[in-house]
């Protein structure tokens, strides 16, 4: 089985992956190889950032690698946070005050509507290069809903599951996670 590095230190991105991946692909972490790369997500789209991930480790490592960037997309915010998802609170990431200033923006809004959006990249040579992308559709709660996820799942009530992310099993919110799409499509064209 190929080994494939997944250029992200989000442990709940990872376990994720993991989970849709472990039939494809010996899914290793940067913390399992023993990989420090941060690079500068510069870009202005989820794809752009995940290329520039994904290409970071490969010209460490040689090694097929996996990046995803992704976030929330916010109707009555213009489209925020976005890009700037998991910092949106600002530097360190934060997901309890990425949640809290989410809530605090949109005070008073009547239309809630929101997607989490997700873009994922296989670099495997810089000559091949497969992207692919998902979406999940729902709403932003008033008020924290469960335990579960990480960032902004207790925030967002899936259409598909009729709950918060947060009050979702991992298996539940694999099903349908806009990363699960993504990952989905790309499985899909890897055995075109």
């Amino acid at each position: 089985m190929e080994k494939l590095i997944v250029a992200s230190n989000n442990k709940g991105k990872i376990k994720e992956i993991k989970a849709l991946l472990s039939d494809v692909f010996e899914v290793r972490s940067l913390s399992d190889e023993n990989i420090v790369c941060d690079p500068d997500e510069t870009g202005k789209t989820f794809e752009e950032n995940a290329v520039i991930k994904a290409k970071a480790v490969y010209e460490l490592t040689g090694c097929a690698t996996l990046a995803d960037d992704s976030g929330l997309i916010v109707d009555c915010l213009g489209g925020a946070p976005g890009v700037y998802s998991a910092r949106y609170a600002g530097e360190p990431s934060d997901d309890k005050k990425n949640n809290n200033l989410l809530l605090k923006n949109m005070q008073g809004e009547a239309n809630r509507t929101a997607r989490f959006e997700s873009a994922v990249v296989l670099y495997k040579s810089p000559s091949e290069i497969i992207s692919a992308h998902g979406v999940t559709e729902g709403y932003i709660l008033t008020a924290e809903s469960g335990n579960g996820g990480f960032g902004y799942d207790p925030l967002f009530f899936s259409f598909d599951l009729n709950k918060s992310f947060g009050d979702a099993t991992a298996d539940e919110k694999n099903a349908v996670s806009h990363r699960a799409r993504a990952l989905k499509e790309l499985v899909r064209k890897l055995c075109l």
